[in-house]
């Protein structure tokens, strides 16, 4: 699995122009999903994700995570996070899973991660062609791979 963290001071995920997902201040989670994903891996990243410590304490530093600073997250699943280029320039989405595979596993990463933060993750719509809208803060953006963890 991947998962693209993105500190956000508001964002939200819109299909046919209703809101489906919204929060304030907190994390933009695009999640990718692969076959061979297991518990494990949705395991290690509720744990880093909910851990990161990528919000600013009293003194500007960042030192808090998600359970400390009770900021808010919102997940949207991205098979695009598994695309390739190695033969051109037309992407390959081979990698990701398809979504009779990768909706469960991505629900189940949301409801993990809901429990591990203790409110509700909003998402878009699985499959659905959605529109995101986010404003950076930072801008703090980090990739996780369950399959690199680093």
């Amino acid at each position: 699995m991947r998962v693209l963290v993105q500190r956000v001071s508001e964002a939200k995920v819109t299909v046919a122009g209703e809101t489906c997902g919204q929060i304030a201040a907190g994390l933009l989670l695009l999640v990718g999903v692969e076959e061979v994903d297991t518990q494990q891996d949705i395991d290690w990243l509720v744990r880093k994700i909910s851990q990161l410590r990528i919000f600013n304490d009293d003194a500007g530093v960042m030192n808090l995570s998600l359970l400390d600073c009770g900021a808010e997250a919102l997940a949207v699943s991205q098979f695009t996070l598994f695309a390739s280029t190695r033969k051109g320039n037309r992407p390959s989405y081979s990698r990701a899973a398809r979504g009779d595979i990768s909706r469960p596993v991505f629900e189940q990463f949301v409801d993990s991660l809901s429990r591990a933060i203790g409110r509700v993750v909003p998402t878009g719509i699985f499959g659905a062609d959605m529109k995101v809208s986010l404003v950076n803060d930072g801008p703090v953006t980090i990739l996780l791979d369950s399959r690199n963890p680093e």
